[in-house]
């Protein structure tokens, strides 16, 4: 049995420590000169703004923790992998490190995990049953944590939209858990949500804090930690698609700069203003807009992953198709189709009898 009012206790210490130490870790940034200026090439606010606000979600997190206390043989390194991000983030938010140190505490990070023992030990893969991954499968958490953390990295660049994105896809994640009854991967959720939400109130658009490598590293950490916990141990067809369809906007999006960067014969670290998020400012939605547009898509893929996760193989096969359809989507509005085609949304137009979607923004 859940006991509600623990959990619901749970959420608002997360939640009103995130809110309340926010605006501490704001006034020690400027203090150290932790700020975040504009860039031309690769920021969209003015004005410099305290970075580092990471720092509060994970206070945040630590003070739900403290209070739910949940038991897991590899907690303790999950602890000490969490500890490792934030501090490499805080490193790189303070000194702006250089991005193979950055990559060296991410693989840190996550080797301190394998080492514990939290593996993806196998997926489940239709017409070939479950694939057990032996040794291959400590290279692929370490990729999986270190490629979760840079998505959500790489999509924190408007006011709200890490944190908001975060949230999203961990209440997929937490829907999951309590249908699969994994009781830590409940408590991780509920902790990290409410801290999300509580810096979300400094953070949404026109944000008073950023949250840095500090915040962006530590909550793709989680995400990838508590998918690991439950996810991955699903046995369900394509269960290993679930984890990546949680956060399908950033890894689109990673993806795509990956594919741009390489195109351009630039550095993969090499920071630019074509990101999805960019992108849609780019085609006339405001900054809100924007990041509501990404929310949007965000619990659309959540509620898709929700129910992927235990769909049955034809249905798995027609879910997965609309999930083509919803990156199509979101591809188109925000002009990062070849050629700038946009089929979708020309089929839209015509069904509501409009030349253009203009209105909408």
């Amino acid at each position: 049995m859940w006991n509600i009012s623990e959990l619901t206790i749970a959420f608002v210490i997360s939640c009103v420590t995130a809110l309340l130490v926010t605006p501490l870790i704001s006034k020690l940034a400027k203090k150290l000169n932790v700020v975040d200026k504009p860039d031309n090439n690769r920021k969209s606010h003015k004005g410099a703004r305290p970075s580092m606000g990471g720092l509060a979600i994970f206070i945040g997190a630590a003070a739900g923790f403290m209070y739910l206390q949940p038991v897991d043989e590899q907690m303790n390194a999950i602890v000490m992998g969490a500890c490792i991000m934030v501090i490499t983030g805080l490193l790189d938010d303070m000194f702006e490190i250089r991005a193979l140190y950055k990559l060296a505490g991410q693989i840190a990070a996550a080797l301190v995990v394998v080492s514990s023992g939290l593996v993806i030990e196998k997926l489940t893969i239709p017409f070939a049953g479950t694939v057990y991954m032996d040794d291959f499968g400590i290279i692929l958490t370490v990729l999986w944590i270190v490629a979760a953390s840079n998505a959500i990295n790489l999509i924190d660049g408007l006011d709200g939209l890490a944190a908001g994105v975060s949230a999203i896809g961990l209440s997929s994640i937490l829907v999951m858990a309590f249908i699969d009854y994994r009781l830590v991967v409940v408590y991780l959720s509920v902790i990290l949500i409410g801290s999300c939400i509580g810096f979300l109130f400094h953070n949404f658009h026109p944000a008073k804090i950023f949250m840095g490598d500090t915040g962006a590293l530590f909550l793709g950490y989680s995400i990838a930690i508590v998918a690991m916990l439950g996810l991955f141990k699903n046995v369900a067809f394509f269960s290993f698609i679930v984890p990546i369809i949680v956060i399908a906007v950033p890894v689109f999006d990673t993806i795509l700069a990956i594919i741009r960067r390489a195109i351009n014969h630039q550095g993969i670290a090499t920071a630019d203003k074509q990101h999805i998020h960019y992108q849609l400012m780019h085609m006339g939605y405001s900054h809100r807009g924007s990041v509501l547009i990404i929310y949007a898509f965000s619990v659309f893929f959540g509620l898709m992953a929700i129910i992927f996760n235990s769909a049955t193989l034809l249905t798995s096969l027609f879910l997965f198709g609309i999930i083509i359809i919803g990156i199509q989507l979101i591809a188109e509005i925000a002009g990062v189709t070849i050629y700038n085609r946009q089929p979708l949304l020309d089929a839209f137009r015509r069904l509501l009898g409009v030349r253009n979607l203009d209105k909408m923004k």
